[in-house]
């Protein structure tokens, strides 16, 4: 749909229209900040490119007269001043670190948004009743930094400031540190209650919308996670030398949990399963390996499935025997979404004519901590090929702007309410 279409819609509705032009614009030149070679982005949290693109997210908000915070844990927020400033504020917002060779959809179409929702509002020169608070979440990939969701988990309280502060990446660089680095250690200390509601604009990361040919995704929960690491000992021996029999091989024991993990999620659905890092050692090609560590991912809608899930790995764990160790780092419970801003969402595409859907998130987001101390919903929109975490991930310009208008609308809603 054409920016012109969009803002018929808006007009109908009486009210001013994003501008998806521009939201592309800033899509495009964001990626700039950490671009890799096959057109997506690496953008590391609390790096030198994460540091460009804060900046410039920043820089942005100011620009349009916003007030601009940062905590102790270098999550930023940018509050766009309401009409009565003792009304507590509506959030919105996602995260700008990428994965390695990640995409340029991933987490910052929720921030950009909100940023171009700021421009709306000022060219309009409007004011919500409410403050407007558009908010960008420090580490939500977890793939420098673990856990994942890291700056919404301080937040929330699910995690603690100093100890957080004090976790270290594979170099050994703590997070303050890193902060420090990059000049984003702040000494907000930002209230939840000073929030009446969070909605995040993201991208679906599956398969779903585009199969169905549905342009909006309303999500009614985050299905929860647990993370596992494991650690495998055998017994380095010469490859050409030691008889197969009398092998003590922690790669092929290994090898064995990974084929179980897979097992595992098919006899769970709609679970999922995942070995997503594996260090083999000595890793020498004539060398039989004596040293693993796996890295496992596990996502259930449900408790009781994750608890099954568990269990199962447990026993594959066990099969091992006594040279295999099996610890869970981190677990997230399963999320159900504020029935009232789910809602508001679901009206909002009704009421710009957009076809839409319950969906369940298979992955996790900062939502997800945000909804345990205020009313929280998110909005998807479609995945070409349902590809993420991926230098081919894409969603076409009036995707995003569709995304964008439903965000604007469940905003308006909720200034309403």
């Amino acid at each position: 749909m054409s920016a012109e279409a969009l803002s018929t819609d808006r007009v109908r509705i009486n009210t001013p229209a994003t501008n998806g032009d521009r939201l592309w614009g800033d899509i495009v030149s964001t990626a700039r900040f950490g671009a890799a070679d096959k057109g997506g982005v690496t953008r590391l949290t609390l790096t030198e490119e994460d540091r460009r693109v804060r900046d410039w997210f920043v820089a942005e908000c100011r620009a349009l007269g916003c007030t601009v915070e940062v905590d102790g844990i270098g999550n930023i927020f940018a509050t766009y001043a309401g009409e009565d400033m003792s009304l507590p504020a509506i959030a919105v917002g996602s995260h700008l670190d990428t994965q390695p060779q990640g995409g340029r959809f991933d987490g910052i179409l929720g921030v950009l948004a909100g940023v171009e929702i700021l421009r709306t509002l000022e060219e309009a020169s409007t004011r919500l009743r409410h403050p407007l608070t558009v908010i960008n979440w420090t580490n939500e990939e977890g793939s420098r930094f673990s856990p994942a969701m890291m700056g919404s988990g301080v937040f929330a309280g699910a995690l603690a400031l100093d100890a957080t502060q004090a976790l270290a990446d594979r170099e050994g660089i703590a997070v303050g540190t890193a902060l420090d680095a990059i000049g984003y250690r702040g000494e907000a200390r930002i209230d939840p209650a000073a929030f009446s509601a969070y909605v995040e604009l993201h991208i679906e990361q599956g398969p779903l919308l585009e199969a169905s040919a549905t342009e909006i995704g309303v999500v009614t929960g985050i299905q929860g996670l647990r993370w596992f690491d494991i650690a495998m000992s055998g017994t380095e021996a010469h490859a050409g030398s030691t008889p197969m029999a009398q092998r003590d091989d922690a790669l092929v024991a290994a090898a064995e949990i990974v084929l179980a993990v897979r097992d595992i999620a098919r006899q769970n659905p709609p679970g999922v399963g995942t070995v997503g890092f594996v260090d083999v050692g000595p890793n020498s090609r004539n060398v039989v390996p004596g040293s693993v560590r796996l890295q496992i991912d596990m996502r259930h809608p449900s408790e009781a499935g994750l608890d099954q899930m568990e269990a199962a790995l447990q026993q594959a764990v066990g099969r091992a025997g006594a040279r295999a160790e099996l610890k869970r780092i981190w677990s997230k419970a399963p999320v159900v979404f504020a029935p009232s801003i789910v809602d508001a969402v679901r009206n909002s595409a009704e009421a710009l004519g957009y076809s839409a859907t319950d969906i369940v998130s298979g992955a996790g987001h900062d939502a997800a901590h945000i909804a345990t101390i205020m009313p929280t919903a998110m909005i998807f929109v479609p995945s070409k090929d349902g590809l993420s975490h991926n230098e081919a991930e894409y969603t076409a310009p009036e995707e995003c702007a569709r995304g964008a208008e439903v965000l604007f609308q469940t905003i308006l809603e909720i200034d309403r309410r």
